[in-house]
């Protein structure tokens, strides 16, 4: 856990994210991204690990606004703005830590469960 209290959160380039240029599809493909991997959440014991993943997104609907960016106080939860469309949502990944490693089945996907392609800014970002 870093110190601001995120975890699972890891900085990627820039060139992983691709968008097509109607916002309709998405896709991130990232390789040997260093990890850390624990052996229970918030335990004390945490390894250095790898992970591939490769996720693509593509919009079924059409985008529908949300939020209410500074119509409310910065810190209430509806303080964004943005755009989301359902979406159907694919991916596989895999890892490895200290001669363990696991592969996702193939193309695992969103069909039963939920999926989004949108764009936002928090109210951090609103004037």
């Amino acid at each position: 856990m870093q110190p601001s209290g995120l975890f699972w959160a890891v900085e990627l380039p820039g060139s992983a994210l691709q968008v097509s240029q109607d916002g309709r599809r998405a896709a991130l493909r990232a390789e040997a991204v260093p990890v850390i991997d624990g052996f229970q959440f918030g335990g004390p014991l945490a390894v250095p690990a790898r992970l591939d993943l490769d996720i693509a997104w593509e919009a079924i609907g059409d985008p529908q606004p949300r939020g209410k960016g500074a119509q409310v106080p910065a810190n209430d939860r509806a303080a964004f703005l943005g755009t989301f469309a359902p979406a159907r949502s694919t991916g596989s990944f895999s890892g490895s830590a200290l001669g363990f490693s696991f592969r996702s089945n193939p193309t695992p996907n969103t069909d039963k469960t939920f999926a989004e392609l949108g764009i936002a800014r928090n109210g951090i970002f609103l004037s």
